[in-house]
């Protein structure tokens, strides 16, 4: 009776499990995943079907192979939704293999003595492959967060659990034959097993569902859609530990600002969709001329943000005339325009006590100085001038009085 209450209790936490897999599948069309592993914990529900109807067969041997091949097929769909969610290119090579292979052992779950250790080892060696698998793609996936090491380890007991239990069925009190397999101390303890990789495995997989949900929905709150990079408040959050990052090692960190010339005429002369082109593709550029380390933003409208960590202002300085040409030679030629588009830069370095807002803000007066001289410039933010000076504070205001003067 033991075995047999292990096994109702999988039937229901495969088929619990299998909900929770769909209704985060269907809330959630992006986790594609979770289609995959819904599927998996549902065919889980059919195979402990068969094992409680197992006894009342009248040919046994044709249910253990259906067993052992939808079983095999739970765990196949089990890997696919991983690949899947991890984006990793699916094993196809690897599961026809293992699947080859499976399919020729069933003459020997025919003929080898049943619950012989040399059955059980070969019964056990697809499932074990299918768990390895699982951990293999983990690997590739290049994901190192702490639930990601978590589910390789489970799925690695996982493998280890199914390849003992060739050894367990050495030392307990085995079935004879198909029938009397429910009443057997082996059945409860391979049950037993079970149960425990079963919920283990379906547990870690949600929470690493739930972790990516999460991160995801917070890049996209942090994202400009537009242009593809940081929004306003994606550069804030991300920023400021770049500044004390920086003033806690002594290393140089520099912003510069960019505001693109009379864009208002770029609207009124090429409508608004070639206006949302000009951001695109300044956004774009922007970032091919960015190290992996910096943090280029749209702070909104057309003015955008490139904090650059490990660069003092000459270098920041030199930078942004760099993409200050490649504006006027490049983006002008999707308008069929060559003076179309022009921007104007505003340089500063971050002095031992800036936040990001004070640093922000000397890059802004450097880049009202830009506009000011004439626009299509680069301007840096004087290093000598005192953070919070009274001169400071009036530059401030005056950008911010010119900024529809000025930005448009």
């Amino acid at each position: 009776m033991t075995a047999v209450f292990i096994l109702s209790i999988n039937m229901f936490v495969s088929a619990l499990f299998a909900v929770a897999f769909a209704v985060v599948a269907s809330t959630n069309p992006t986790v594609r995943g979770a289609r995959w592993l819904a599927a998996a914990y549902g065919i889980g529900v059919i195979d402990v079907a068969l094992e409680f109807l197992l006894p009342s067969l009248a040919h046994p041997g044709v249910g253990v192979v259906a067993i052992y091949l939808v079983y095999l097929t739970a765990l196949t769909f089990g890997v696919v939704g991983v690949a899947t969610h991890y984006d990793v290119k699916r094993p196809k090579i690897a599961l026809a293999t293992i699947w080859v292979a499976a399919l020729g052992l069933i003459p020997a779950l025919f003929y080898l003595p049943y619950g012989s250790t040399l059955r059980t080892l070969l019964y056990q060696l697809p499932y074990v492959s299918l768990h390895v698998l699982i951990v293999v793609l983990v690997l590739r996936s290049g994901r190192r967060m702490a639930l990601d090491r978590l589910l390789a380890a489970v799925s690695a007991m996982g493998a280890l659990t199914y390849l003992s239990k060739s050894a367990i069925v050495a030392r307990v009190n085995n079935a004879p034959d198909p029938q009397s397999y429910l009443g057997s101390e082996y059945a409860a303890i391979s049950q037993t097993l079970g149960a425990v990789v079963l919920v283990a495995l379906a547990l870690v997989l949600l929470l690493v569902i739930m972790r990516d949900t999460t991160m995801e929905m917070v890049v996209r709150s942090e994202t400009d859609p537009l242009s593809g990079v940081l929004n306003r408040r994606g550069f804030e959050a991300r920023g400021q530990p770049y500044v004390e990052h920086a003033k806690k090692n002594g290393q140089p960190l520099a912003l510069i600002t960019i505001d693109l010339d009379r864009f208002k005429a770029i609207n009124d002369s090429f409508g608004h969709a070639a206006g949302d082109m000009v951001i695109a593709d300044l956004a774009a550029l922007l970032s091919a001329s960015s190290g992996q380390s910096d943090l280029v933003a749209r702070l909104g409208g057309e003015e955008f943000a490139m904090l650059l960590p490990g660069h003092n202002a000459a270098q920041a300085q030199a930078l942004a005339e760099d993409i200050r040409v490649l504006i006027s030679r490049k983006l002008p030629l999707r308008l069929g325009n060559e003076k179309a588009v022009t921007a104007s830069f505003g340089v500063a370095e971050l002095q031992m006590t800036d936040q990001l807002s004070d640093l922000c803000r000397r890059s802004d007066v450097a880049l009202y100085e830009a506009k000011a001289g004439g626009r299509n410039k680069v301007a840096a933010a004087s290093i000598l001038r005192a953070v919070g000076s009274e001169e400071d504070r009036r530059d401030y205001g005056r950008v911010q009085d010119s900024r529809t003067k000025y930005c448009a």
